[in-house]
């Protein structure tokens, strides 16, 4: 089927009926309804290539993410992934991921960029003074942030307040009576960590809860650490009677260690509250006490239109989004046991 045959049968242009179906603004919108309903009756599809080389747009989006810290392993990290690109395909934009090293001075995106083939990027995992963001910026190439950085203009980003879920997590047990409450994080860099460190640390301050090293850990995201780093506290002297972890890889492991011991429920067990909760294939079946971020689903409709808005050359310092954690109760946290 060929645009001349909608053509004549409209009694329109050849090129009239192109610009209709591509979008260009000056078509008369009763004329664009006209074609695109004559080109929906007749099964007519566009040629999608052709059509990108004339919108000089390539209706793909890349999304950043860093090598080192292995999130392809993070079942949130993929739902969030799976959800945005089902998101950007119901416009016709293909998602690219790329695998990039934050911390390097030679970015793999660069390639995407120079060679314009996408419209935009998504940059996951961000730092708190990210060079990727800076040149980015003073290339004045479009990109979504997933977190926060410290960039000389506005920028747009999507983020949730990580220092306010651990919070959450630590008020939370200090309300319950505990004294002496662990944290397992991760041992990067990236700024949703650090601000969950921040989170903890900010937490015992206020309730004026002496810091002890001990009870510090950063540790690889990884349930072998998480369990190892339990086994460690549980065999201190004095030991937690709680434990808050900064993701759910390491939550659950420690929740396989507590289980091990006979610590994650009954008399003499130990309170857990794991960020985002534990992974959808635990073998957990105990109800754990959780900061959770919206569903992934949720998560992944908000950074699509993002994008969408971003390409559409909205504003950057209107496309800058702060959501807020949720504490989510189960049977893991409880008053210390004595």
């Amino acid at each position: 089927m060929s645009l001349k045959v909608i053509a004549k049968k409209l009694g329109l242009s050849v090129t009239t009926v192109s610009r209709a179906l591509n979008g260009y603004d000056d078509v008369a919108e009763e004329t664009r309804l006209r074609v695109e309903e004559e080109a929906r009756r007749r099964g007519y599809r566009p040629n999608t290539f052709a059509r990108r080389l004339k919108m000089g747009k390539i209706d793909a989006v890349g999304l950043v993410f860093p090598v080192r810290s292995a999130p392809l392993s993070n079942y949130t990290f993929m739902d969030m992934v799976a959800e945005i690109s089902h998101e950007l395909a119901t416009q016709e934009i293909d998602l690219l991921l790329i695998a990039d090293e934050d911390t390097t001075d030679h970015h793999a995106f660069l390639r995407m960029v120079e060679s314009r083939r996408v419209d935009a990027l998504i940059i996951a995992h961000t730092l708190p003074d990210d060079a990727r963001l800076h040149c980015l910026q003073e290339l004045n190439f479009p990109f979504l942030a997933l977190g926060r950085s410290n960039l000389p203009s506005p920028y747009a980003w999507f983020d949730f307040d990580n220092q306010a879920g651990v919070a959450l997590a630590t008020d939370r047990l200090v309300s319950l009576g505990h004294q002496r409450i662990a944290f397992l994080g991760e041992n990067n860099p990236q700024s949703f960590i650090i601000q969950r460190r921040e989170g903890y640390l900010a937490a015992l301050q206020i309730a004026g809860l002496a810091f002890r090293e001990a009870y510090f850990c950063l540790i690889e995201p990884s349930r072998r650490a998480g369990y190892q780093a339990t086994l460690d506290l549980l065999a201190l002297a004095e030991p937690p009677t709680a434990i808050v972890t900064d993701c759910s890889t390491q939550g659950e492991g420690a929740a396989l260690a507590l289980r091990e011991c006979g610590r994650l429920q009954g008399e003499n067990a130990i309170s857990l509250i794991i960020y985002d909760g534990l992974p959808g294939d635990s073998i957990i079946d105990t109800p754990v006490t959780a900061i959770t971020q919206a569903t992934r689903a949720e998560v992944g409709r908000q950074i699509a239109q993002m994008v969408f808005r971003l390409i559409a050359g909205q504003d950057v310092s209107t496309l800058q989004v702060l959501w807020q954690p949720q504490l989510c109760l189960g049977s893991t946290d409880n008053p210390p046991s004595h």
